[in-house]
């Protein structure tokens, strides 16, 4: 058994607004890098820690935490859409595994992602990515939230329980680092904004269409140095990659999401995914981070990093 890890932003911008001169060409190598490293490593199972942005998850029953053991990913923002290979026995294990280890989550036979899951898994292995995968939704939207100590504590229950397989495992973890997105907010919604976000399941074609063009309309309005949203900060995105290279996980503890928001924005908290992740590398031994990338896209919105990490010496 051996385990390794690839984290990575993701950003439904990417691909649509062109960030300034010469960033896409280094992110699109940063992203060639950790591709090369996770099809190398070819993994038997892959472990995806990832937030939704009400697409699959909703008020009308929203967990902190979700394992699928079966999944279906919505295929907004030109990612692929249909089931996914989730491999169910492996879901079942580390559910029991977290479970045990006193920590509340969810299981779904029916978990929906969107391109938080979807989008990172296809610059890993490409669009028609069909590796088998075990996908653990990370609430980091839907307020209230539960403290960071918890996201730890989750990771290291995967990692302990990932330890007893006898399979090469990808932990892959999906978000932020800071931005500060149109992604509405349930306490000032309108009427028609909070069904939407209590149950907007299955939207037409021209809701999507119209949701997903509000958000471009506002990147191009933030990038032209307009707009109310909240700036990438790359003081509180290098603090984050700092922490998760040195291991010095437990750090996270004390960090207050209030803390989280006004540094990092209102969808600072997609950190939790990435905390999820090394901490459960972090449960196996020792690790060293192997890449480290980042670029704060005003166009993007997005303080986008990549980060490889592999364990001192394998198990």
């Amino acid at each position: 058994m051996t385990v390794a890890l690839c984290a990575l932003s993701h950003s439904p911008l990417y691909g649509i607004a062109e960030p300034a001169a010469g960033v896409l060409a280094e992110v699109d190598a940063g992203l060639r890098h950790l591709q090369a490293f996770a099809r190398a490593f070819d993994p038997e199972v892959t472990v995806v820690f990832g937030p939704d942005h009400f697409n699959g998850v909703f008020y009308d029953m929203m967990p902190a935490f979700c394992i699928g053991r079966a999944a279906t990913a919505v295929g907004d923002w030109g990612t692929r859409e249909g089931p996914l290979a989730v491999d169910r026995a492996a879901a079942s294990r580390l559910t029991q595994a977290v479970l045990d280890s006193g920590i509340d989550i969810a299981q779904s036979e029916r978990l929906v992602i969107d391109h938080g899951i979807a989008q990172p898994m296809e610059f890993l292995f490409g669009k028609g990515f069909m590796q088998p995968l075990v996908p653990v939704f990370i609430n980091a939207v839907g307020l209230p939230l539960g403290p960071m100590q918890r996201v730890r504590l989750l990771g290291e229950a995967v990692g302990r329980e990932v330890a007893r397989w006898n399979r090469r495992v990808l932990l892959v973890a999906s978000g932020g680092l800071s931005h500060d997105p149109p992604v509405p907010r349930l306490a000032d919604a309108t009427a028609d904004v909070a069904a939407r976000l209590i149950d907007g399941r299955n939207p037409t074609p021209e809701a999507r269409a119209l949701r997903q063009q509000r958000v471009i309309e506002a990147g191009r309005t933030h990038a032209q140095g307009h707009g109310h949203y909240q700036e990438v900060n790359p003081a509180f995105d290098r603090k984050v990659l700092d922490l998760l290279s040195t291991g010095a996980l437990e750090a996270f503890d004390v960090w207050r999401n209030e803390q989280i928001e006004t540094e990092g924005g209102h969808s600072g908290h997609e950190i939790r995914a990435w905390v999820a992740a090394f901490a459960a590398l972090h449960a196996i031994g020792p690790y060293r981070m192997t890449h480290r990338g980042y670029w704060p896209v005003r166009e993007w919105m997005t303080g986008f990093a990549l980060a490889c990490a592999e364990l001192e010496q394998h198990p």
